[in-house]
């Protein structure tokens, strides 16, 4: 087979066959055909790139909308549920709470404190009074005549041999008392001695004052007009049980005297003359001798441990008499 090319056929161009319409087209120089080739390479590169930056801007668009759209549900799903109803923007702009608006937690409140006892609530030197104070240096006012109000004789359920009478307050709380002790003690306690007027005190006086002399009967029995028997608020009391008397100081051993001394507050009675204040109240130790001051000012005198009423309000010492 020949290589010769036949007369009657044109050689292959690099457009197409010999017949096709670019056959019949005015051939053009490589080096312009290289650089309509390398034209068309960059626009289709161009239009590639174009293409790409678009789609990627296009879906960085849609996924930044994505995340705000999720950030705003999650900043709106944090926020507190609006407690109104939206309403249209007012024009009035919208001011910061001052500090004085802001809720400020309230400070705990301190527990009140009591108020003062009110030492003035009763006199103290009035006779009818239930606080009044009667030692060797403050006679009762007009002693010879003083008669207290309200003198009754005691319940006869109360052991009163001697038939001795009290102030109508004083009687109450005595009557409490004894029952009292009845129910925690298991005795039965004896009013010995309570109201004696100005002459019984002066024979009461006289006996003792002619066993002792002026200074022992001054240790044990006041003066007339100077008795808180006078008053009719104190009351001398011994038990059934014990075998003690007025003489001696057994009583406050005794389990009625150990409960009197501890519980006698409660009714409003104080053991007026303790052992260890004789040389405020000016008289021995008298572990039977209980006087009626009211509730109030008995609970005082037990919470502060205050013991003689003239420690209480602040009285001088009354030791001996004036004269």
């Amino acid at each position: 087979m020949s290589d010769a090319v036949p007369p009657d056929r044109r050689p292959r161009s690099a457009e197409g066959r010999a017949g096709s319409p670019l056959s019949r087209e005015t051939p053009q120089a490589p080096d312009d055909r290289r650089r309509q080739l390398r034209r068309r390479r960059i626009l289709a590169a161009v239009l590639i790139v174009v293409v790409i930056a678009a789609f990627v801007g296009g879906t960085v668009i849609a996924l930044n909308a994505v995340a705000h759209q999720f950030q705003a549900g999650a900043a709106a799903a944090a926020l507190p549920a609006p407690t109104e109803s939206p309403s249209a923007p007012s024009s009035t702009p919208s001011v910061p709470p001052s500090p004085s608006d802001t809720a400020v937690p309230a400070a705990p409140t301190a527990p009140p404190v009591p108020p003062a006892f009110d030492k003035t609530a009763h006199s103290i030197d009035d006779p009818n009074s239930i606080w009044v104070v009667v030692n060797k240096q403050r006679p009762l006012a007009d002693g010879a005549n003083f008669v207290p109000p309200n003198l009754v004789d005691l319940p006869r359920d109360m052991p009163d041999p001697l038939g001795y009478m009290l102030r109508s307050d004083a009687a109450d709380a005595l009557h409490s008392m004894f029952a009292a002790d009845k129910a925690e003690v298991g005795t039965q306690l004896i009013a010995q001695s309570g109201y004696r007027d100005y002459s019984v005190q002066v024979r009461a006086y006289q006996h003792y004052k002619d066993a002792l002399g002026v200074a022992g009967a001054d240790k044990t029995s006041a003066r007339p007009g100077f008795s808180e028997h006078q008053t009719g608020l104190a009351m001398d009391i011994m038990d059934t049980s014990s075998g003690c008397d007025l003489e001696t100081p057994c009583f406050g051993s005794a389990p009625s005297g150990v409960w009197l001394a501890a519980n006698a507050y409660r009714f409003g009675f104080i053991l007026r003359y303790p052992a260890d204040k004789t040389a405020v109240t000016g008289y021995e130790y008298e572990p039977w001798h209980f006087r009626f001051v009211g509730v109030d000012l008995a609970t005082e005198m037990h919470n502060t441990g205050v013991e003689t009423l003239e420690e209480f309000f602040g009285l001088p010492a009354a030791p001996d008499y004036a004269g």
